[in-house]
């Protein structure tokens, strides 16, 4: 059973330092659905089901009577959510950095940061008092801890330690990749272990298998560049409007071009993995702007018809070529992933790329030509949100995975658990031979 998406939006005005411009909007009252959350161990380590802290002898209440507040700060969202264990979403608030994207072509860590520092405690109560509750009603916190930005995790650890410490709640560390993926389990009651992921944004591509909670097969990764980070170089050489990122403005650009007039190599077209790598369709469509003399210091609004359409043919080529490399590398997965767990039945989509509706109609055909299901979270719960860590941090306390209640004050010398580089799930070992003979061959 699908859960149905409220439409309500609101405008929420803070009161940031004049030269951190940012936007805040707010979705409410929205009902879905639950399950379980997660937790720390070294940087390094892959996040596997022994990675968790299980502390059972808390006391927790029913497990459909949970409150979580879920904070995330991995890039360069400022967002907070409560969610409910039965699916409802009491609140939903996502601060964006658009302005600072633009200002300087991109997230820079420290700007971000500091953008996080003057909005995180704003968007954390706003979000408690959309959902009319306050943090003695709360059954946890969960925040996003890894893989990103240590200077942007940094803000929301502190928050959500500092908020769990004052009110005796338990914490839960949440792996920001597993939140996308376990994000689609709150609005699809019928997406069950074992499922396939594909999780696409602007700093990770990843394709999984996961078998249970806590329990991913990595079945490819980015190698080189991410897709999401290929969609904003191109908007930024074609002279896109950055606010709303690339992948929304090359996706409306390309309606306008030819798919097929510029002749971009598929890439690593000749490794037989799963892995991905957008460098080198990246220096093509550079090179491909070059060549049409388009300068990026020109809008697009202010472009010449025929300007105009170069650009959307170098945007409308791109992404055909793009999304290629994201159809071939989930083909292979797919009858990989199928001789492992022959019961699976869905391929999930995730991540800010997966709110692209090409992305989505491409994929829907490769995953019905296997006979597949595909599930894709709504355009609000694929880009960075609080919604998808509360949701991870119940279905892992479900379970009993999560850390006591930190100390009311911290010391100042203590070590905050961030895991910029934080895997998820082992290596496919099998996949990565085959592959080898394949290329040998």
């Amino acid at each position: 059973m699908k859960m149905a998406l409220s439409s309500t939006l609101s405008r929420l005005n803070l009161i940031p330092r004049p030269w951190l411009p940012y936007t805040v909007t707010t979705l409410r009252a929205l009902k879905l659905k639950p399950h379980k959350p997660q937790l720390l161990r070294p940087m390094w380590a892959p996040l596997t089901l022994s990675s968790f802290s299980v502390s059972a002898q808390i006391h927790r209440p029913q497990d459909d009577n949970l409150i979580v507040l879920g904070i995330e700060t991995s890039c360069d969202d400022t967002a907070a959510a409560v969610v409910k264990s039965s699916g409802e979403i009491l609140s939903q608030v996502v601060s964006s950095q658009a302005d600072l994207l633009v200002r300087y072509g991109g997230v820079a860590p420290k700007m971000a940061e500091e953008a996080h520092s003057q909005v995180i405690d704003q968007v954390v109560q706003e979000a408690l008092n959309q959902a009319n509750l306050s943090e003695a009603d709360l059954s946890a916190v969960a925040v996003t801890i890894g893989p990103s930005l240590s200077l942007c995790l940094r803000v929301g650890v502190q928050k959500a330690r500092k908020t769990a410490g004052s009110f005796n709640l338990p914490i839960i560390g949440v792996h920001h990749m597993e939140a996308h993926a376990l994000v689609a389990r709150l609005m699809e009651r019928e997406l069950q272990f074992p499922f396939m992921a594909l999780l696409i944004s602007g700093g990770h591509n990843l394709l999984i298998l996961a078998q249970g909670l806590g329990q991913y097969i990595q079945l490819g990764t980015s190698i080189y560049d991410a897709i999401g980070e290929a969609y904003d170089k191109t908007a930024k050489w074609l002279g896109l409007d950055m606010r709303r990122s690339g992948g929304p403005a090359i996706e409306e650009l390309a309606r306008e071009g030819d798919a097929e007039s510029i002749k971009f190599s598929i890439p690593t077209k000749q490794h037989k993995d799963c892995n991905f790598s957008y460098a080198g369709l990246k220096t093509q469509v550079r090179l491909a702007t070059e060549s049409r003399n388009i300068n990026a210091e020109i809008p697009i609004s202010c472009a010449s018809s025929q300007d105009r359409r170069s650009r959307a043919d170098i945007a409308a080529s791109f992404q055909r070529v793009a999304v290629l490399h994201l159809e071939e590398r989930c083909e292979r997965a797919i009858e990989w992933a199928l001789k492992i767990e022959p019961s699976i039945k869905h391929l999930v989509v995730s991540g800010g790329v997966a709110s692209n509706q090409y992305v989505r109609a491409r994929l829907d055909q490769v995953v019905k030509k296997n006979s597949l299901q595909l599930v894709c979270p709504p355009p609000s719960l694929c880009t960075d949100n609080g919604v998808m860590v509360a949701w991870t941090g119940i279905e892992h306390f479900r379970v009993g995975r999560f850390d006591p209640p930190p100390p009311a004050v911290e010391s100042e010398d203590f070590v905050y658990d961030l895991r910029p580089r934080w895997p998820l799930g082992e290596e496919y070992a099998e996949g990565r031979s085959e592959a080898r003979s394949l290329r040998k061959a």
